[in-house]
């Protein structure tokens, strides 16, 4: 009789672990701020991308109540790259809210789950992880492995809470943190969206996808819907020292908090981009060629302007001077650096 599935991939995940930044060795507990750190920076990422901002965030946060004291503009700034602004908004919050507890986290998946910016993924794996809590976290790998071991025929989006509730049943009560990093590992390397290798997987004598002979066919894709295109214009405003002109977004809403180039809101039309009426008074020039970005629900093209000026214009608003040698790490959204980029190729 083959063991039970649960001990058959912690058996295989005692010798194939991953060694990572964030996780503790065998044998020690978990820190519970370094697994809900690590948690929050590899959402819609990957470990190789999170691994140096890891460091940084640890080597300049080293606990929790240090993040809590820090600015906003801090943490977006340490963000800076990894996409997705809203978590480093919900970060701060939520550093904020444990140092009000006396810097302890809560140790059950529904204590974490009642914390600012803390969903179900996220409350599940801190639970297992940091306090050994019998608690499931399923993100895209542990989706795509559960998908592929019922061979489900409906897609992901709308399986979510089968899904869910399939993997709660399996983890065990004993090594939940671990069966939650197996299942995070097997997802990574071995049952990876194409090529899975099902020959090293220790879950395919399970696996009904395996059986049907294409298990890339799993999980099964949703109706692709068309991705609509917003306009949009970034002014870069450039003094003789390299120094260029730059606004802080609002808060709240999409790459909230980050910094810009001056620009009008964009639009679905293309008078938000070409035709865009400059948002204060320069010698404006239009640059050759666009800057795309795709977001989760659009695609947006860009149209750069470029003028050369030697102080701020009185109707240039709150702007501020970004020098040239602290724009990598000043704060400013992946599209933003790409304007940034095309304006100085440009000129």
């Amino acid at each position: 009789m083959k063991p039970p599935l649960a001990h058959r991939l912690l058996a295989w995940w005692d010798v194939h672990r991953r060694d990572l930044p964030w996780r503790a060795a065998a044998g020690v507990a978990p820190e519970p701020y370094r697994v809900w750190l690590s948690e929050v920076l590899l959402q819609q990422t990957t470990a190789a991308a999170v691994a140096p901002y890891y460091a940084r965030f640890l080597a300049r946060w080293p606990r929790v109540e240090a993040l809590a004291a820090a600015s906003l503009d801090e943490v977006i700034e340490a963000f800076a790259g990894l996409g997705y602004y809203a978590r480093a908004r919900n970060l701060h919050a939520c550093a904020q809210e444990i140092a009000r507890r006396g810097g302890r986290f809560p140790e059950t998946e529904a204590g974490l789950r009642a914390l600012p910016g803390v969903g179900a993924y996220t409350a599940g794996a801190v639970a297992a992880i940091a306090f050994g809590e019998k608690a499931a976290a399923v993100d895209g790998n542990v989706a795509r492995i559960m998908a592929r071991l019922a061979a489900l025929p409906t897609p992901w989006p709308q399986a979510r809470a089968a899904i869910a509730a399939a993997t709660a049943a399996l983890v065990p009560a004993d090594r939940p943190g671990d069966f939650a990093q197996a299942l995070m590992d097997l997802g990574a390397t071995v049952c990876r969206p194409r090529n899975p290798d099902c020959a090293a997987c220790p879950l395919s004598p399970d696996c009904a996808a395996t059986r049907t002979g294409e298990p890339e066919a799993y999980p099964r894709r949703a109706a692709a819907r068309a991705r609509p295109i917003r306009f949009g214009a970034a002014y870069f405003a450039l003094r003789r020292d390299g120094a260029f002109l730059a606004r802080r977004r609002p808060p709240k809403g999409l790459l909230g908090a980050t910094l810009e180039l001056p620009g009008p809101p964009w639009r679905t039309d293309e008078e938000g981009g070409a035709s865009a009426a400059p948002p204060f008074t320069a010698r404006w020039r239009r640059l050759p060629g666009e800057v795309e970005q795709v977001f989760t629900h659009f695609a947006l093209r860009l149209t750069v302007y470029a003028a050369t000026i030697a102080a701020v214009p009185r109707d240039a608003g709150d702007v501020f001077w970004v020098a040239a040698a602290d724009a990598a790490g000043a704060g400013f959204s992946s599209v933003m650096l790409k304007a940034i980029a095309h304006a100085r190729d440009g000129l």
